[in-house]
């Protein structure tokens, strides 16, 4: 095998598919980057198993071949070259030659045959959604997925396709968030939870162009996206997802409307005297026209006041802040409305077209006076 490009193309595609490259595995072939080069292609694919990436770059291909080649050198190789052409070349026995300007690596790869393809899915009636709409919404809702692979359900986002409505769920067993998002066409109903891995992984690689679009394909165990010369495929975790609507309520007994910027630096401020770790809650007070906020920790204490418009009754509720900062950090209105019944039940965020709405169990708390 033998391509010329530019370092920059090779560059962007290895970095690309890395992000498929398991930390840790068994199988040192899944350590590596497929390298393929064939009537004047260059494709790219790492394979964990669970996730694969592939990616197009343009090069100038002079001899056909694939080969194998271990994914952190050849990142760290491709990435401390000149900014110049790049030319590999391989020989009968995997020896791989990485020449640029004057600098030149050998280094011994794998035979391409050993390594895992992606598993070929049936591509029929693919979702079509901008890049900046996948890219936000996950953004949006990823970081309430769970980090724990007890319930493996919760480490993943669920998407429920429903005419013209795709409906982006996570939750982690103290706060949900759901995004409402509005399709240019109408597709047949859908329901697959997708892993927080590959979805944290997509949105990185993601433009977030508006102009440009993103085609997902699904079947029974995989899902496929395509954009921009790169197609990531990953496993769907199986089961049942909650039954989000349940935990859902339209009862309130206080009702608060406040700007979103002034209750976010707010609880900004009082997250300053608690340390990583500490289960401080930030206390909230609603009383007429007023929110009053406290915070305190072994460093020391802070209260402030909001001014609100308050429907219903008074209240006194703790929250652990981080849950009430991400929420907050991805809501772009001005003002926000906030639904709460008691101390002890979850306060809800939504918007009156139901966008969006965020969900967070509050915390037990004893106050000081």
């Amino acid at each position: 095998m033998k391509f010329i490009c530019s370092k920059s193309n090779l560059l962007t595609g290895v970095q690309t598919v890395a992000k498929a490259v398991p930390s840790k595995t068994t199988m040192s072939i899944l350590e590596c980057i497929l390298v393929e080069a064939d009537s004047g292609n260059i494709v790219l694919t790492a394979n964990d198993m669970e996730l694969g990436i592939e990616t197009v770059i343009e090069g100038d291909v002079l001899v056909s071949g694939k080969i194998a080649l271990d994914a952190k050198i050849f990142l760290e190789i491709v990435r401390k070259l000149p900014d110049n052409d790049i030319t590999i070349e391989t020989d009968d026995n995997n020896k791989t030659t990485i020449t640029c300007e004057k600098a030149k690596f050998n280094i011994i790869g794998k035979s391409g045959d050993d390594f895992s393809c992606l598993p070929t899915v049936e591509k029929k009636e693919p979702l079509v959604i901008s890049q900046y709409t996948l890219k936000e919404s996950v953004r949006q809702t990823i970081f309430s997925i769970s980090d724990n692979d007890n319930n493996k359900l919760m480490t993943g986002e669920l998407f429920e396709i429903n005419k013209d409505e795709l409906k982006v769920v996570s939750l982690d067993g103290h706060r949900i968030s759901i995004r409402k998002i509005k399709l240019k066409n109408s597709y047949p109903f859908k329901k697959v939870v997708v892993p927080g891995k590959t979805l944290n992984e997509i949105s990185k690689i993601l433009s977030g162009d508006m102009e440009k679009d993103v085609y997902i394909y699904f079947s029974e165990k995989h899902i496929i996206f395509e954009f921009d010369n790169t197609t990531v495929v990953s496993r769907l975790i199986e089961g049942e997802y909650f039954k989000i609507d349940q935990m859902l309520s339209n009862d309130y007994e206080t009702k608060v409307r406040i700007n979103k910027k002034e209750l976010l630096s707010c609880i900004d401020r009082a997250t300053l005297l608690v340390k990583e770790g500490d289960k401080k809650p930030i206390i909230i007070n609603i009383i007429d026209g007023s929110m009053e906020l406290k915070i305190n920790s072994a460093v020391g204490s802070m209260n402030e006041e909001i001014d609100i418009a308050k429907q219903g009754k008074d209240l006194m509720i703790g929250f652990n802040p981080k849950f009430l900062i991400d929420a907050l950090r991805v809501i772009e209105d001005e003002e926000i409305d906030m639904y709460l019944v008691n101390p002890k039940a979850p306060c809800f965020i939504r918007d009156e077209e139901g966008k969006y709405i965020y969900l967070i169990l509050p915390v037990n708390f004893t106050t000081v006076s």
